[in-house]
């Protein structure tokens, strides 16, 4: 019986050891640095947004998380997306100023 709970205590602190010994090695994983309670980095102006504001949006991580990668997929392409439209419309005002 006593050799079975040193057993069990050896394996704890091996574990244990183990454990702490990742935790610093790996760290949390994150690229952001963590947010105040309370706090959000999710930041847009109200009008004329860019596809520099769009870049530079994040998100808060969560306890699930996402796929950031997808995520900024999706955001660069909205911000090109963006620059294509508000080019187009120059270039359409552009021209309707030009027929008066």
């Amino acid at each position: 019986m006593t050799t079975a709970l040193i057993y069990l205590v050896v394996m704890l602190l091996v574990a244990a050891v183990v454990f702490l010994l990742a935790a610093v090695v790996f760290g949390r994983g994150e690229e952001l640095a963590p947010l105040p309670p309370g706090g959000s980095p999710t930041r847009l102006p109200a009008e004329d947004i860019t596809a520099e504001d769009v870049h530079a949006v994040r998100y808060q991580m969560v306890l699930r998380g996402y796929k950031m990668s997808e995520v900024d997929w999706v955001m660069r392409r909205l911000g090109v997306e963006i620059e294509d439209l508000r080019a187009k419309v120059a270039e359409l005002e552009a021209e309707r100023e030009g027929a008066r």
